[in-house]
């Protein structure tokens, strides 16, 4: 046989075994095979390595940066709190004090996060840090208490040995152990990022060998990065929303806004910021369980939505308080007429589960100025309309009611009224309250005045609204309460002990904090609780029913007395009446003055004492001026009266005078008598005048 190259490659047996082109076949192949084998190994080699030291990395990256970011949390709590602490020093005030507060519970946030997930050595760190923050917050307390008191010395001598060298000895704790795990967790992040490096340089050598093997092993790590991707993005979007509603937060609304006010500036356009709260949710939530709370909260959200415009945003707040940002709305008018149009669609009825659902919604309308740079101002003036609007029954209701120029001046006087309180400037003045039965003085109101340094004597109506919408009302009641207790606590000591009343405003009863103030400055006085009268309006009553008489019931336990204020001017009803733990009802003074000269106003002041007396109640008639209303009122069997016919407000020292020479009246029914209180009333009436001489002597039985 002859072999022609056309052939091909033939198999001979013999000595030498095969012939070269048929061995270099079955080598290849067999390398071939080997290959793959050594690259299916190589390749689980890689992805056990590489998802191994992945995952520890990533553990190790995520536990050093939560260290990382406590000791960062309690870095910037302490900077936060030498921050607030100066300021207060300079300028105290209760804003300052409330962010030293939040400052230091950060600060604790931290340390617990430390605490949890650090080491032994971690641990160690935070007991030496944690004992360094209560010395310097001790020493913080001793200052903040000089510069309450006045005492500018003793502040800058607290501040100088105490405060600075706990100031400084934390500083010093925190930096240098902050910048060690910030360096610790640049590392592992660097290491892990190495580490991804790596593995995008090795897949092409290592998937050489298979591409079907390199194509799955791209799609897993592109699976991988995805959802690491995914979830980088589900974190922000996290942090920036809502969970329940999906609705971005303050935190992006305040982001938003500024944005949208630095817009504004370039531009010359006005943006506005609406606050809608809803009116009387709690009741959903009771009637028909959280969850479907939970939905009506859901459905506003998507309503607002489905209302505005592209470039508007719908933040949820909390709770059951919405936002909606307007940038370029052009004028107030405007926001105020998108306010309406939410308004109105709103209070649409809602559908949860099977019943339908009606929510009524209070708005607050801000709009920006050039002169606005930061959106905590805009919150804080749409927070104040939306306030007012719940407060007024108005639904929609503008920052400023009265001309837009006046604002400047009200919000200076604002800070004027800030730093009167701390100053003492606000003062208060006492009315008598007399009984009818006995004539002896049977307690005092409290009215606060502000001794203002260049207006002079003011009236509560020329501020206690302004305390009322910005706020400040929390700390002027703390402040009226302390004053208050502090002149019964004298009475007492002079064994002349004295019922006092004090006047609380509607935004007071929505302050959870008040039965916790009321206590705190009955116990830091001593003064029992029965000697405390706490007068409420009824429109405050009727504003917040449920949340109202919880807080009343709770006052009561205390032993506090309990009266409503102005009362058959509101819309109480007896059912409501009779469900309140009042002990006094007080006539208001639109019927008292006007009886002895409109028959119908007395029928009604007479009907007012026999429906009080029928429920066990002290009537009380304020706004008594003279003595025709003065025997009336004996003669339908009021129980006390009150008023400038008696005498008007009078400062302490007035007042205690005029308890001196006062011997109460044996009887009101006498025209003798009758004749000495007109007589005692012109003398008022000159006295008001502004006619020089001597307090009138008060009346002898």
């Amino acid at each position: 046989m002859t072999w022609r190259p056309e052939d091909g490659p033939v198999a001979v047996t013999g000595a030498r075994g095969l012939v070269p082109g048929r061995w270099r076949t079955g080598r290849a192949a067999r390398l071939a095979g080997a290959g793959l084998v050594v690259v299916l190994a190589c390749l689980a080699t890689f992805v056990l390595w590489s998802l191994a030291a992945t995952s520890q990395l990533e553990q190790r990256v995520e536990l050093t940066s939560t260290v990382a970011d406590g000791y960062q949390q309690v870095r910037t709590g302490a900077a936060t709190e030498a921050a607030m602490e100066r300021e207060y020093r300079l300028e105290p005030g209760p804003q300052s004090r409330a962010y030293f507060a939040a400052a230091a519970d950060q600060l604790q946030a931290g340390l617990d996060q430390v605490q949890r997930r650090g080491n032994a050595q971690d641990r160690m760190t935070v007991a030496q840090l944690t004992a360094a923050h209560e010395g310097y917050r001790l020493a913080v307390a001793g200052m903040f208490a000089a510069v309450d008191r006045g005492d500018a010395p003793a502040a800058v001598r607290l501040a100088v040995r105490e405060v600075a060298p706990w100031a400084v000895a934390l500083r010093d704790q925190v930096w240098d152990v902050a910048e060690s795990h910030r360096a610790e967790s640049l590392r592992d992040l660097a290491a892990m990022r190495h580490l991804q490096r790596l593995s995008e340089q090795l897949t092409p050598v290592v998937f050489l060998g298979g591409l079907i093997m390199l194509i799955l092993f791209t799609m897993v790590l592109r699976g991988y990065r995805g959802t690491l991707q995914r979830q980088q993005a589900q974190a922000l979007h996290d942090a920036r929303h809502d969970a329940l509603t999906g609705l971005p937060n303050r935190f992006l609304l305040v982001d938003r806004c500024d944005q949208a006010l630095r817009q504004g500036r370039r531009q010359g356009t006005v943006s506005g910021l609406l606050l809608l709260d809803l009116d009387r949710f709690k009741e959903v939530n009771d009637a028909l369980g959280q969850a479907c709370g939970d939905a009506l909260l859901v459905q506003v959200g998507t309503r607002l939505t489905e209302c505005i415009r592209e470039m508007d945003t719908v933040a949820r707040l909390g709770a059951d308080e919405y936002a909606v940002l307007m940038p370029a709305v052009g004028s107030l008018p405007a926001a105020l007429s998108a306010a309406s149009r939410l308004r109105q669609a709103i209070e649409l009825p809602f559908r949860l589960g099977d019943v339908d659902v009606d929510v009524e919604v209070s708005v607050g309308v801000a709009v920006s100025d050039s002169s606005m740079t930061d959106a905590a101002t805009l919150l804080q003036q749409a927070d104040s309309a939306m306030y007012a609007a719940k407060q007024q029954h108005l639904g929609v209701a503008p920052y400023s009611v009265d001309d837009e120029s006046s604002s400047p001046q009200r919000l200076a006087m604002l800070g004027e009224l800030r730093r009167g309180m701390s100053r003492g400037e606000l003062v208060l003045h006492y009315q008598p309250k007399v009984s009818l039965s006995t004539g002896e003085v049977s307690g005092v109101e409290a009215l606060v005045r502000w001794q203002h340094p260049e207006r002079g004597l003011l009236p509560p109506d020329d501020f206690i609204p302004l305390a009322e919408r910005t706020g400040l009302i929390g700390p002027l009641t703390d402040y009226v309460l302390d004053a208050a207790f502090a002149q019964a606590r004298l009475w007492i000591d002079v064994g002349r002990p004295m019922t006092i009343a004090v006047n609380v405003s509607g935004r007071n009863l929505l302050d959870e904090h008040l039965l916790d103030q009321v206590r705190a400055a009955l116990d830091q006085h001593g003064v029992p609780a029965s000697r405390l009268v706490l007068e409420v309006t009824e429109t405050a009553i009727i504003a917040e029913p449920r949340r109202t008489l919880d807080l009343l019931t709770r006052l009561s336990g205390l032993g506090v007395r309990l009266s409503i204020d102005d009362f058959g001017a509101g819309y109480t009803s007896l059912a409501q009446l009779s469900t309140l733990p009042v002990t006094e009802l007080k006539i208001d003074r639109s019927f008292v003055s006007a009886m002895t000269e409109h028959r119908s106003q007395a029928m009604i002041v007479h009907s007012l004492i026999e429906l009080g007396h029928n429920l066990g109640l002290t009537m009380v008639a304020e706004g008594v001026g003279t003595a025709a209303v003065m025997a009336a009122l004996r003669a339908y069997g009021c129980d006390v009266a009150q008023g400038y016919y008696l005498t008007r407000p009078l400062p302490i020292g007035a007042f205690d005078d005029w308890c001196a020479t006062w011997s109460g009246l044996d009887s009101l029914g006498d025209r003798r008598l009758d004749r000495r209180l007109s007589d005692h009333a012109a003398t008022v009436v000159q006295q008001r005048r502004g006619t020089p001489g001597r307090l009138p002597r008060p009346l002898a039985g």
